[in-house]
Order: C-alpha cells, then structure tokens, then sequence
C-alpha cells in the first residue's frame, strides 16, 4: 500500500535547502497538496516570499505556493499579486476553483481599468489577461470571447472573434443582441455598433438588416438614407421596402423625416435627367416611412379580428351608481376595449348616459376617441368635427379640448399632418385654458421626437405664462417634443421656472417633461439625476425618479436599481417611493424575470405606496407575460385593507395576464374576481375604479393587442415607455390614463407582396393546438327567468278523475302503440348524446392553419412558420418577427388572390351633447285645443 501523506512538515524542511533541485522538488509537491495542508504551509509563507523574491529558477512556482496559501486564507489581492509572479506557472487550462478565481480577479482589476475606475494596472496583469483570450481562441470558445472582449472593452479582440467563427452572421447577431442588453456605457456602445455595422456590411452576403439596426441606435439616419437608396438603385425593392417598415416600427419620428427626405430627392428629376429612384417606388418608400402602410393594415386588423366583449361594458354600467368617478373610469375601459379599432357601439348605444358628462369628465369623453381612432389619420379630422371649435353648442371648451388631446393621441409619432393645425390653435387668442391644455397634450404627441424649434417655443411661451392648467399641460408636451434630445437649455429653462413657479401642478408637468428629455442617455443623464435628487421639492425628486426611468430603461442598471431601492425606503415623501418603486419596473423591463425577486419585500412594506408601486412595477415589467412569481406577489395585494393598493393590483394583474387564453386558469379567475368587484356594494371607489379599467386592458383593442416596451429584437420601443409613463400619472390626473394607447402593439403577422398588397394564399402555420392562444370566450347574456305558476286548489274529486283518465288513455297508448312524434323525439334523445359522445373525443389537432393578417400572440411566435410549399417567399431570413413581412413571388406570371382592404369611412362620433332642434315655422292651426 502507498504511504498516505499526513503532514507536510518533511517536505517544507527542504525549503531551507541550497539544492535548487530539492527545494524545486519541495515546491513541486507542496503545490499538489497546498489544498489540503494550506494551513501548515501559512506558518512558512516568509520562506516562500523569500524565494520568490531572490529570483532563482524556482521563484515562479514559490511565487504559486505562495498565491494558493493566501487565496485560502481569503487574501485575494496577494493571491493576485502573487499569482502574476508565477508567470507559466499558472496553468490557464486548469479548471480548479482557485485558478477560476484568479483569472475572475485579474478580469476585474483589467477591467476596471479599462472602464476608467481604476488609474494603476500592472502590466503583467495584461499578460495573464491576453493568455485567458489565446486559450479561449484555442478552445474555439467565441461567444465566451465576445462577452469578456465587451467586458473589457476590447474591440480588437471582438472582430477577430467574430471573423473566426464558423458561422459570422450568427455571431454578429449574438453579439449585437449582447451589446444592447449588456453595456452599460452608452459611448462604449455605439463604438461597438459602428464596427458591427462595418462587418454586417462586409459579409459576402451583406446582412441589411443588422446593418439598419444599428443605424438606428446610432441615431445615424444619413446612413440609413443611403442604405435605402443603394438598395433602391440596384433593384432589391423588395429588400428596401421590408427595411423601410422595419425603420418605421423602430425609429423616431425626426429619423424618419430625414430619411423620408434623402428618399424623396433621389426620386425627383433634374432637368432632362432620369431620377436615380423610380418616382412610383420612391413615393410607395416614403408613404412607408410616413407609416401610411402600417397603420392602414393595422387598422384592417384590428377592425376584422376585434373580438371585444360588449357585456362587459353593459353588465359593469348596471352594476355601479352614476357616479363621476366610475363615469371615467367605463369611458377609459371603453377607449381601451376599442384601441385602434375605429369601432365605439358602447358610446352609441349610451348617448344619454354620455350626455351626463360635466366639464373635465366631457374632455375625457372626446379624449377617449383618440384611442378607438388610435392611427386613424386619414379622417381623424372627420371624425372628431362635431367636437371642434365651431361645432360644440354646449360645454364647448372642454369638449374642443378634448378633440385637440384626442388628435394627437390619434397622430402620436407621425403628426406631420397635423402639427400646422394644432399649432394654429394654439395661437388663438380666445382660447381658454381648458382648449389650450388639450391642445398643448396634442401637440406635444404629434410632435413627439421631432426637436421642433417652432412648437417648442410655442409651448414654452404657454408654460412661463404661469396658468397652472396649462403650464402643466406645457411642461409635458416640452418633454415629449425633445424626447431624448438631453438640450441643457430646456433643461435650464424648466428647472428655473419650477424653482419660480407656485403651481403644483406646472412643477408636476415640469417633473414628467425633464425625465422625457432625458430619454435614452443612461451616464450622460447621472449629473442632472443627482442634481435633482439633491432638491428639497419632493416632486423634483420624483423628477429624478422619472429620469432613471426613462434614461435607464431596460438596461438592468445594478447602480441604477441600488439607488432605486435606497429611495423607496429612506425618502420622506410617499410619492417620491412610490416613483422610485414603480421606475423599477422601467429599468428592469428587458429582464422582467427579475424584478419579482427584487421588489418581493416590498410588496409587504408597511407603506401602502409602496405596495402600489410594486404592483405597478410587476405590471409594467411583466405586461402580457403571466409571469408566475410576478401574479404570486400581486394576488395578495388585491386583497389588501387599502384601496388604492388594492386598485393597483387589478390594474397590474391585468396588464400581466393580457391576452392569456382561459387554458390559463388564472385568466378566468381574474375575469371573475373583477366582475365580484364591481357588483360588491360596500367596495371602496378607487377600487372600483381600478377593477373597471382593468376590464378594459384585458380588451385591449378587441383582444387583438398588447402592452410591449420590448420589441422583437429585445430592444426598448421609445413609443412605449414614454407612453407607459404618462399612464403611471393618472394618479394626478385621470385623462392621462389614455396615453397606455401609447404603449399598445398589435400581435399581427401581416404578409405584403411587392405591390404592399395583402396576399390571400400564404400558409402561415401555428405549430400548437388552437386551444393554447384561443380568444377567451364571450359573456354570455342572462337568461330570461320564466315566472312561476301559483299553485291552485285541487278538490279530492278533482284529482281522482284526473287519475282515472290518465290511466284510460295509457290503456289505449299500449294498446296502439306509441305515436311517430313519441318515436322521434327518442331517437333525437338517443343521438344527441351520441353526437356530443363524438365531438368530445375527436382529438384536438396540434397545429393550426393562419389567414393573412394573422393573429400572433408574443409566445406564439417562436412556433409559427411559413409553407415551404408557398409560390411565396419571405424576404426577411431567420426567426419571424410580428408586424409587416414583405414576401417575394417565385410565380409571377400567374393570378394573386389579394385581400381587399375595407376603407372605412369615418363616422361622426357619438354626440356627447343635446343639439339644437332645426328650424321649423308655427302652425297655430295644428295646436291641440
């Protein structure tokens, strides 16, 4: 039997030896058993130092000794030090703890340096650094390359990865999707994107697609533009049109005007010279970008497939008092219920219940037509025309008010038509401050993005006038007008005017309009941050709230989410905790697995702000995804003994369990719990109110839509967040409630030829069973109660004749045997059981065939494809993507079905006001006597 080694005395006594051979044998051996007698080999660490330090041909594995014994005394930074004394010594291929974690602390140290938190780097630390890359290229280990490269800022080191991969194309997406989740330095980011975009450019087929993402991040729209008109001028007309829709869904309205601009000259005709553009194409290039096309199929979606529940509506108006309150709130659950569909029975069929509207409740009313005719542009001046100036008999200014808030909601984003007309409006004199509030709402959504000189000075003027309902109004619009545009004068001009300013609410407006300004910026927009969590005014600190929110958004900032928790429990102000909590779900948004975790001790705070900005937060996060955890946590707090918790917990359970199917058991509790809600008599109001408008969100836009800030490609959608937030301020104020509309994606795959027609035969497959993203079913309406017969008096006599002729006539039946109409009605008997016997245990198919335009729910996607039978095919490769598919035809030559699309004409809106009776002359003759 071998000797088992119990000590390691023998061996540390040749380290006093001369031989180099015996003390190199010494140190060999006391580095193979280091793990286990760690302890002894501490008490000659000088002896090793020593070693090291004369610097014979045994220093460098002393110098490893020497880092394994302080590694185990938990001595980290001279087991690094030491650690890079052992040069070769260290093996990178070892896969031990401790070799893991000295790489671990070398990757750190390099790392901060690289970052610029750190000034000192030891040179050999770059050595062990550059060793760890040459065996993961060794190791053919190229996605663990592109992350450390990242990390560490290493770009040289990221393209050599990329350009030795087997696959290129796969890496560059891996590593655009890493660079737009992962770093944090938005500078460093953009650097990275620019090589990218050079490699996505330089690949033997040229990825166009990566190639427009990155423009778009960049904020590079002259790039763009020329993408487009190269791809124009060399005939992929397919090609450019798909990317066209693609710049449409992802960048800001001021992008797409310089496009839409380069686009249009190029189309144009100098002189006797041809266009370089074909006319046609280039005005079909333009109308895309101007998002006529995707808000026209939309439309056509949405107003097919709209499966809202009218009951719901009906049942809920019966249910609750005529009170002001529930008044909006149906009228918010309605715009929601109808988002984008351009259909409003509900308001039709309840004209004289709408008619009880007063002052702002009638704003909110007209307002609440934006959202039904959300990207109804073409007649969004018909449609709103009996409620602009000139047409309202009665309660004129707040129902002109609300037409002005409802056309900007109806233009957000793409308000090029409409911003000429608003400003016009703007600028009347006569106007009074509830038309001037809608109007400045409008605007500001029309103009969203643009860094419009002209409607900036507009709404600045409104906002120094220092009317409070309008300057609030002013201050928002601001925002919103130079979204993400970080204009230090704005801010300047702003914060001076908070800081004279009395007006709570222009204060509050000024808090929503910086945080907007701020969009995007993530470090840029720390400085301003501080400054504002430094103020006294607590609604400046809120304004610090908002700004995390919007600069950090989806970024999983952990500084970011530490600040944010530190607020949440230390702030003296319950509105200032109650944004810092609900700013969580922001940040962690592209990460929404996350948040339960993060916010679960929160949500049992003893502050009830606090619960309802968890509940906000999970909801805003976790929109459409019936987290599990995420419904664990707010269940709970729809119970809670406070009801504006209890508010925010219907209205984030139903934001979570959007267009969940019934197979989901929770769906159909949900549904239930609102509608017990609802009818409970001795249930608080603000309850009430949340459990009505949850109603709606579950609707949204006829089950057809859902919450995203997220799109597709994991990236953060602008529209949304800044939609998202304006909803979270219909705590101050209720009509900003309808700005959710902001947020709404319709879930449809919608499939265009080359002519952007909808093509009929194109087979889209869900490979599921139709039950698993199912529309729920539909309420069913009460059924009619048969009254009961009064029981009448039978005399003894009368019943012993019944007998006895009851008895005759059952002689007679036997006698003659049974009637055709007894026959039949025992076969009906017999075969209905039959045939539901059938229809039961006839197999659910597992797999569904689509029509185009497609209803595609966000889990649904990975499961769908397209025929590879189809004469069509898609011009985007890899994972299908919702929204607008350009298809290429491999059989031109033979006839297309094409799906016609329905043009609405746009109908008057239901009447919130008595009108005037016509002109008629008296006849005395015809008066009753």
């Amino acid at each position: 039997m071998a000797a088992v080694l119990t000590s390691a005395g023998g061996i540390l006594a040749l380290l006093e030896d001369s031989e180099d051979e015996l003390q190199k044998h010494a140190l060999s051996k006391l580095n193979e058993t280091c793990d286990h007698f760690w302890a002894e080999i501490a008490d000659y660490i000088e002896d090793l130092e020593k070693i090291f330090e004369n610097g014979g041909p045994n220093a460098e594995l002393a110098a490893l000794v020497a880092s394994k014994v302080y590694y185990h005394l938990g001595e980290y930074e001279d087991a690094v030090t030491f650690a890079l004394g052992a040069g070769e010594q260290l093996s990178m291929q070892d896969s031990s703890e401790y070799v893991l974690t000295i790489i671990s602390k070398c990757i750190d140290a390099y790392t901060a340096y690289q970052q610029g938190t750190s000034e000192h780097l030891d040179k050999r630390l770059v050595a062990v650094v550059e060793r760890m890359f040459n065996s993961c290229f060794d190791a053919k280990e190229f996605r663990q390359l592109a992350g450390l490269a990242l990390e560490t800022r290493r770009i040289d080191i990221l393209k050599r990865a990329i350009t030795e991969s087997e696959n290129v194309g796969e890496m560059l997406n891996y590593c655009f999707k890493v660079s737009m989740t992962l770093i944090s330095h938005r500078g460093f980011r953009n650097e990275v994107l620019k090589e990218l975009a050079e490699m996505y450019k330089s690949q033997k087929t040229p990825d166009y697609f990566g190639v427009c993402q990155c423009q778009i991040y960049l904020e590079d729209a002259k790039a763009a533009g020329e993408l487009l008109i190269n791809l124009l001028v060399s005939g992929e007309v397919n090609l450019a049109y798909q990317i066209s829709f693609d710049l449409y869904n992802a960048a800001t309205q001021h992008f797409l005007i310089i496009v839409k601009n380069m686009v249009g000259e190029k189309s144009k005709a100098n002189g006797d010279e041809k266009p370089a553009i074909d006319t046609e194409v280039g005005a079909k290039v333009q109308k895309i970008l101007g998002g006529n096309y995707t808000l026209e199929v939309y439309k056509e979606f949405l107003s097919r497939n709209n499966h809202a529940d009218k009951l719901i509506l009906v049942n809920t108006k019966a249910a609750v008092s005529s009170n002001s309150i529930f008044h909006s709130a149906m009228v918010m659950s309605n715009a929601m219920m109808y988002a984008g569909t351009t259909q409003d029975p509900f308001l039709r069929d309840n004209t004289e219940w709408l008619r009880r509207a007063q002052n702002w409740a009638k704003f909110n009313v007209v307002a609440s037509l934006g959202v039904i005719h959300k990207g109804h542009t073409a007649q969004a001046r018909k449609v709103l025309q009996p409620y602009l100036p000139g047409a309202s008999p009665e309660g004129g200014e707040y129902l002109n008010g609300g037409a002005y808030y409802a056309l900007g909601l109806i233009h957000a984003n793409h308000g090029a038509d409409i911003i000429d007309y608003l400003i016009e409006q703007l600028s009347d004199r006569e106007g009074t401050e509830v038309t001037q509030h809608g109007c400045c709402l409008g605007l500001g959504l029309a103009a969203m993005a643009t860094g419009n000189e002209d409607v900036y000075n507009q709404l600045k003027d409104k906002m120094v006038f220092d009317n409070a309902v309008v300057g609030e109004a002013a201050a928002i619009a601001m925002g919103l007008v130079m979204l993400g545009t970080n204009d230090k004068d704005v801010l300047a001009i702003m914060l001076d005017h908070a800081a004279d300013t009395e007006h709570e609410k222009v204060i509050r407006g000024i808090a929503v309009g910086v945080s907007l300004i701020l969009y995007g910026l993530q470090e840029e927009a720390d400085e301003q941050i501080d400054s504002l969590l430094n103020a006294k005014d607590s609604i400046l600190r809120m304004a610090a709230c908002h700004s995390i929110a919007t600069a950090y958004a989806g970024t999983n900032d952990n500084k970011v989410i530490r600040k944010l928790l530190h607020i949440s429990v230390s702030d003296v102000s319950d509105d200032v905790r109650r944004s810092a909590i609900t700013s969580l779900g922001f940040v962690l948004c592209r990460f929404p697995e996350q948040l339960p975790s993060t916010v679960m001790l929160l949500c049992e705070s003893f502050n009830p702000h606090v619960r309802y900005g968890s509940c906000m937060a999970l909801g805003i996060a976790c929109a459409g995804t019936a987290n599990a955890e995420a419904i664990s946590l707010v269940e709970p707090l729809m119970q809670d003994s406070v009801g504006y918790v209890r508010q925010g917990a219907f209205i984030a359970m139903a934001l979570i369990m959007m267009q969940q199917p019934f197979s989901n058991p929770k769906a159909k509790w949900l549904r239930e719990q609102l509608i017990k809600t609802i009818g409970d008599k001795h249930e608080d109001v603000l309850s009430k109110f949340g459990a009505i408008y949850a109603q709606g969100i579950l609707e949204s836009g006829g089950r057809n839509v859902t919450a995203r800030l997220v799109n597709d490609e994991g990236h953060i959608r602008m529209q949304s967040v800044t939609g998202m937030l304006l909803f979270t301020q219909f705590w101050f104020w209720f009509p900003l409630g309808n700005c959710l509309s902001l947020a709404l994606t319709p879930t449809a795959l919608v499939c265009l030829n080359s002519d952007l027609k909808m093509v009929k035969n194109i087979n889209i497959k869900s490979n599921a069973p139709p039950s698993r993203f199912a529309y729920p079913p539909q309420t069913e309406p009460p059924k009619e109660k048969s009254k009961e017969k009064v029981e009448t008096a039978v005399l003894s006599i009368t019943s012993k004749v019944k007998a006895k002729e009851k008895s005759k006539t059952e002689e007679e039946k036997s006698e003659s045997g049974k009637t055709d109409s007894e026959k039949d009605d025992e076969k009906k008997t017999e075969e209905k059981p039959e045939k539901e016997k059938e229809k039961s245990s006839e197999p659910e198919p597992e797999f569904e065939m689509l029509s185009n335009p497609a209803r595609v729910v966000t889990g649904q996607l990975p499961l769908v494809t397209f025929s590879e039978e189809n004469r069509y095919h898609s011009v985007r490769t890899g994972p299908i993507r919702s929204g607008v598919v350009m298809f290429s035809n491999s059989k031109p030559d033979e006839p297309e079905e094409i799906i016609e699309i329905t043009a609405i004409e746009a109908e008057e809106a239901a009447p919130t006001v008595v009108e005037p009776p016509k002109p008629f002359k008296f006849n005395p003759e015809l008066e009753d006597e």
